[in-house]
């Protein structure tokens, strides 16, 4: 439809561009006539025109040029010129009373427009192709980003289970009264990756109740070994965040942060207000423990880096500084 109507716009600005003497009046029968030839010949024509127009657009141009078989296009086009200026000839001769053909003439008006058609043509078949073709990869971007960020989710998904299922060890080993609610705290967290991880995006009250759930199962395996200091201020119900994503922050700081000395720290800081979200994360460290923890992390930062670049591009902030003996990680999100 939208073509059809492009070619009445096309082949009706003559008649609207025509200026009118006011001496338009009805006359004798035979010019009526002569008025009627002179219509079908002008329909008769535009068709041809319209005609060439589809046929090296989706026929010569694909078979030709995008084989780069130059010579064979002109060869093709120099025939089509031969059998529309002949196509036209007979239109002309059996529908234009009175008439007055001349060859040259013909040739020569024809040539412009025959050029006109070719050029449109060829642009026309080569900005639909590349429009298909920037649509096409933009669609195999998307369902790539797809696929990508369900493999960064999922390989999230398998390494804080083993974090949570070393700490029930830990736990059972100690015989520990905790170990109970620790597996109800380990059940809500497997309930809330199996139903809600899946979902493109959650709210940020639940993701923040799964975080506070997963630093109480790390305070009962380290005890006072570990000195956590948390602060999640309330948030309102209707920001919404990708799932999984703030995690990766905390498990990191733990895994660098405890085990090879003494007074281990971790601070956890999170605020939503106008729309955009701080998330800090601080723990003691050290250089002399970093290269044997690095070559078992399998996952960490560079992950959730990643997602990050996916999900929200330029609506994001990530700081990264050690200073001294503290490692910090600061992410501002824009939430809208």
């Amino acid at each position: 439809m939208l073509h059809a109507a492009a070619w009445i716009l096309l082949f009706s600005l003559p008649f609207l561009l025509r200026r009118s003497d006011g001496n338009d009046k009805p006359g004798p029968a035979k010019e009526e006539v002569s008025a009627l030839y002179a219509a079908i010949n002008y329909v008769l024509g535009n068709l041809i025109w319209i005609g060439f127009f589809y046929l090296n657009a989706y026929l010569i141009v694909p078979r030709f040029i995008y084989r780069n078989k130059y010579w064979q296009y002109i060869i093709s086009i120099t025939v089509c010129f031969i059998v529309i200026l002949f196509l036209q000839a007979v239109v002309f001769i059996n529908f234009r009373q009175p008439f007055h053909f001349s060859l040259p003439n013909h040739i020569l008006f024809n040539l412009f427009i025959f050029l006109f058609f070719l050029a449109s043509s060829i642009a026309f078949r080569l900005i639909s192709d590349k429009s298909k073709a920037d649509r096409i990869a933009k669609e195999k971007e998307n369902e790539n980003l797809k696929t990508e960020l369900g493999l960064l989710r999922s390989q999230a998904s398998p390494h804080f289970m083993f974090n949570v299922l070393n700490n029930m060890v830990a736990l059972a080993r100690k015989q520990s009264d905790q170990l109970e609610p620790s597996l109800i705290k380990l059940s809500s967290l497997m309930r809330y990756m199996i139903y809600e991880a899946d979902e493109e995006k959650v709210a940020l009250e639940k993701e923040t109740e799964y975080l506070q759930s997963y630093i109480d199962l790390q305070k009962q395996r380290f005890g006072k070994n570990v000195s956590f200091n948390v602060s999640l201020n309330e948030v309102d119900n209707h920001y919404e965040i990708e799932p999984m994503l703030l995690i990766p922050f905390v498990e990191n700081a733990i895994k660098h942060g405890t085990g090879f000395f003494e007074n281990a720290q971790i601070d956890i800081e999170l605020k939503a207000k106008n729309n955009i979200l701080q998330f800090m994360v601080r723990n003691r460290y050290n250089d002399a423990t970093e290269e044997i923890k690095d070559k078992t992390s399998g996952i960490g930062l560079t992950n959730v880096k990643r997602r990050l670049n996916l999900l929200y591009d330029k609506n994001h902030t990530l700081l990264i500084n050690k200073n001294g003996d503290w490692f910090t990680v600061s992410l501002q999100l824009n939430l809208r």
